[in-house]
């Protein structure tokens, strides 16, 4: 007998909720409700709207394999472009008749005597699912350093992840802490408008070149006309990742030839000596992220630029003092200091079958699942893009497609199942995918050494994949049903 609202429910409305919902459909299931805590979908995409925002992995890959999209105006896509993309599929597919927006699911809670799982939304609602699937994305929760004296900042400072767009940066003294990811991307775009811009840099990024060229009318009409070149041109981007890949994973050869090109790339673009030995990382390539831009490095050849790679020692109402005691005027602070991937400290409660709350496990074991989309004792309850599916190379779209594989082929295994029986995962095996992925990551350049974003308070790495994309889609066509026990009766 049904005893759950629905059968499917999904959290998030990003690529991963989207990507659960359209194979949820395309297999005939259709009991499917989505829940959304924003008043409309896209995930990061939506979220993030700093000058620049872009993916840096190509268009035609950065896309969901059923859903292609030939008219792609650049080679990578801006925020703008993929959000919209999102929207497009989204009313394509009917989505938006399954969405409950402005819904935060505050606490997810399985239910022993039923066998559901009772979600609760921040405004006491409760909502019966059989299965869950958590598609809230690793990089939504912003890192924003406790400086000293930052509360006594008289100016306008905030995160790139939210993005002050009424604020007028235009002849103001500006300082951007950090050069990751969204620092690149921002500071190109906005030196030429400020007074003066400050990067203040924590340790210096291995860069690559990133040409983006835009897409003519006659290819994105061929793609039209011929789906099948866009396809092959999507299978020869990603095979160029992968072999790009092969730096990250343990072949010497191909780390030290990016290596060689990564610096070449810079002293050509940086002629200072001065500065080209604060911009090359003192850290094996690939330890942390690499970064993509044709923009970046040119930056350091205009006037109005300094880099700054002391410490903070203090912010003041109108300054920022550092650690040799310089101090420098500022009116605006960006914070493009990342996100906190490697500790998963989502505000929902996960609730499983023991009363164990799910993120308080963690923090005491380091996060983990098997294949990174299930866990013990939280038995129907699915992570897209959750541990150690992180890459350095590739798009996570193909691995949020390859984790869907593995989890329609549970499903339909647990629905052969009689009402009052359930497949938890086995501890032990869990245990042993674990412990096989943190041997396997001890031969990546993952762990030659550096302090990254990957790695958790306790060192250990929970956000990356050891190995390559193929090998991970490989991993879940497998599907041992001797890896579960057969709970009934609890």
């Amino acid at each position: 007998m049904k005893n759950y609202d629905v059968e499917f429910a999904i959290i998030g409305t990003g690529f991963g909720g989207i990507i659960a919902s359209l194979e949820l459909q395309k297999n005939n299931f259709q009991s499917i409700m989505m829940f959304e805590k924003a008043s409309e979908i896209g995930g990061t995409w939506r979220d993030n709207v700093y000058p620049g925002c872009a993916c840096d992995v190509s268009s035609y890959l950065y896309s969901i394999h059923d859903e292609p999209n030939p008219d792609w105006s650049n080679m990578f896509s801006s925020q703008k472009e993929i959000l919209a993309y999102l929207k497009n599929i989204v009313a394509k597919n009917k989505l938006n008749e399954k969405i409950k927006f402005d819904t935060e699911v505050v606490k997810i809670e399985f239910e022993n005597q039923e066998q559901v799982w009772n979600l609760f939304d921040q405004n006491k609602n409760v909502f019966k699912a059989k299965y869950v699937l958590l598609a809230q994305g690793p990089l939504n929760r912003a890192v924003i350093p406790q400086f000293k004296g930052l509360e006594n900042f008289k100016g306008t400072y905030f995160h790139t992840s939210h993005w002050d767009t009424s604020h007028v940066l235009k002849n103001k003294k500006v300082a951007v802490i950090g050069t990751g990811a969204s620092a690149i991307q921002v500071i190109p775009n906005i030196v030429d408008e400020v007074a003066h811009l400050n990067i203040l840099q924590r340790s210096a990024a291995w860069i690559l070149p990133r040409a983006n060229p835009k897409i003519s009318d006659f290819t994105k009409k061929i793609y039209r006309l011929f789906p099948v070149l866009e396809k092959l041109k999507r299978e020869q981007l990603y095979w160029m990742n992968e072999l790009f890949g092969l730096a990250f994973v343990g072949n010497e050869t191909v780390n030290k030839f990016v290596t060689n090109f990564a610096i070449n790339y810079l002293k050509k673009k940086v002629p200072n000596e001065a500065l080209q030995k604060k911009l090359i990382p003192t850290y094996k390539l690939g330890c942390k992220r690499v970064l993509v831009s044709k923009k970046y490095y040119p930056v350091f050849s205009k006037p109005n630029v300094s880099l700054i790679t002391d410490s903070i020692k203090e912010i003041k109402e109108h300054t920022i003092v550092f650690e040799n005691n310089e101090e420098i005027e500022v009116d605006t602070l960006i914070m493009a200091t990342g996100f906190e991937a490697a500790e998963i400290q989502v505000k929902t409660k996960i609730i499983g079958i023991d009363g164990i709350n799910l993120i308080d496990q963690w923090k005491t074991t380091s996060v983990h699942a098997f294949k990174g989309c299930m866990t013990h004792n939280y038995p129907n309850l699915f992570f897209i893009l959750g541990p150690n599916t992180g890459l350095g190379h590739n798009s996570v779209v193909h691995m949020m497609e390859s984790q869907m594989i593995y989890i329609l082929k549970h499903i339909k295994e647990s629905n052969k199942l009689n009402e009052h029986q359930l497949l938890n995962i086995k501890k032990e095996v869990e245990e042993k995918y674990n412990n096989n992925l943190q041997s396997n990551l001890k031969n990546t350049v993952w762990s030659s050494g550096c302090k990254s974003w990957y790695l958790d308070s306790k060192g250990v790495n929970t956000t990356i994949y050891p190995k390559l994309n193929n090998q991970f889609r490989k991993e879940m066509r497998k599907y041992d049903l001797n890896d579960f026990e057969i709970i009934q009766n609890i």
